[in-house]
């Protein structure tokens, strides 16, 4: 863990790096004829750095390879924070095709700094699609349920670019899909920590937790007779819930959920709201099931 008084490092990410006067040319300048380069002018001593530091590189790693990081420290390289007359820090600079783009100094806010980085990413080339059009075809895999084509596809994808957060995640739900558990969550749990709270790999990892459960869930018909004989049995309609789920029937899980809800939202420590959220975790945030769950469910709530 850095303290306040270290100096702070580039992450472990592919996307963010140290810079140094001897490879500004290489890291920055080159580089940037193919990908736009962000360059952060910093010092161990300078507080506002210590703010925008961490900001910059969370907006580089979410924008996922579309741009690149290269931290300086101007104590230990002088020779090119003179070259551009950097006169304060931190101070940012963006190169794309080789040329300073532009530019800001001192510490914005997140939002700011996203609005950079989206700008600067528009000036840059076009990206190379491969990985996504590989991704695609996975993905369709998956759809066809050729899920041991789509395991190989996802794998060489990472072995391309082992930041890709999108393929973690398709790799986690093509194991899910053949039904090793077990190995579903080895990848999971081997993701980079950067990339983490990822939406897809937070949707493969909800999808995984309800895999689990459907494991041992009961038949549909025998559960779903249990909360007719008696409708405050909020297990059983959990249960059912999950039955549901593993029966590709979401929108009835998220039904059973909603109605155990509306009867006791407290019961077991408000689990049906939990489990209603892993649901909505593991789809889409488009899907009509989800959209009209979380309506429902904010109705009841504030009701």
């Amino acid at each position: 863990m850095i303290g306040l008084g270290d100096t702070p490092k580039a992450a472990a990410n592919s996307h963010i790096t140290d810079g140094t006067d001897a490879t500004f040319m290489q890291d920055v300048v080159e580089m940037s004829k193919t990908v736009p380069v962000i360059v952060d002018f910093w010092a161990p001593w300078c507080g506002p750095c210590k703010t925008l530091g961490p900001a910059i590189e969370a907006a580089v790693t979410k924008a996922d390879g579309r741009v690149k990081l290269v931290k300086i420290d101007v104590d230990a390289n002088p020779a090119v924070a003179g070259q551009l007359q950097v006169q304060s820090i931190p101070t940012v600079y963006a190169f794309v095709n080789g040329q300073p783009a532009d530019g800001f100094q001192g510490a914005l806010p997140p939002s700011e700094i996203d609005a950079f980085i989206e700008k600067i990413v528009a000036l840059g080339p076009e990206p190379d699609n491969g990985l996504d059009d590989a991704v695609a075809a996975a993905e369709g895999m998956l759809t066809d349920g050729d899920f041991a084509d789509a395991v190989e596809t996802f794998a060489a994808i990472l072995s391309e670019d082992g930041m890709h957060a999108i393929a973690y995640g398709g790799l986690v739900r093509a194991h899910i899909a053949l039904g090793d558990l077990d190995e579903a969550e080895a990848v999971l749990n081997g993701a980079p920590a950067e990339i983490s709270s990822h939406t897809a790999l937070e949707a493969a990892h909800a999808q995984l937790t309800l895999a689990r459960k459907a494991a041992g869930a009961g038949p549909v018909d025998d559960l779903r007779a249990a909360v007719e004989a008696d409708p405050d049995d909020h297990q059983a309609r959990i249960d059912l819930a999950t039955a549901l789920m593993a029966n590709d029937d979401a929108e009835g899980a998220v039904a059973a959920l909603l109605e155990s809800f509306r009867r006791d939202r407290e019961w077991h420590d408000g689990a049906a709201r939990a489990e209603l959220f892993v649901i909505f975790d593991a789809l889409a945030p488009t899907d009509p099931v989800v959209l009209n769950g979380r309506r429902k469910l904010s109705s009841m709530i504030f009701a």
